[in-house]
């Protein structure tokens, strides 16, 4: 008998990012349940390029408005419910924070310096992608 092969999701996020008085900050947000800080991502919209959908989630669940950087930055897999994900990450210079948001009630969100986002994120591949974090 032969296993069934599992289908992958494909999904694609961003790290939001900010320079404040000359220093980097990455913006996560907590999982809809606020038990895990991630960063804002989701299946990708029919019609919509993987950088042009992950915009879209940085607004729907971080509240956060800027260019997005078409070139990835890497990749990473999470399982939830059974299914497996996979997410391709993109950059997003962050123009604009909103105070209010599509899911502003649902899901906390939290400026850090690199390396303490890198300690809050559980994912190790996640983690892997914010140690490359560079905004050249």
């Amino acid at each position: 008998m032969t296993r069934k092969a599992r289908k992958v999701l494909k999904q694609s996020g961003v790290i939001p990012y900010r320079v404040t008085n000359g220093r980097i900050e990455v913006l996560l947000v907590t999982t809809s349940d606020c038990k895990n800080w991630v960063i804002p991502k989701g299946g990708i919209c029919n019609g919509m390029s993987p950088p042009a959908s992950a915009a879209k989630e940085a607004w729907e669940e971080a509240g956060v408005i800027g260019q997005v950087n078409s070139n990835e930055v890497g990749t990473y897999k999470y399982r939830k419910q059974g299914k497996t994900y996979e997410v391709q990450t993109f950059l997003l210079a962050v123009d604009t924070v909103l105070s209010d948001w599509p899911e502003a009630n649902q899901r906390r969100r939290e400026w850090l310096e690199p390396s303490k986002a890198i300690r809050r994120v559980k994912k190790g591949s996640l983690k892997q992608i914010l140690k490359g974090f560079s905004c050249e």
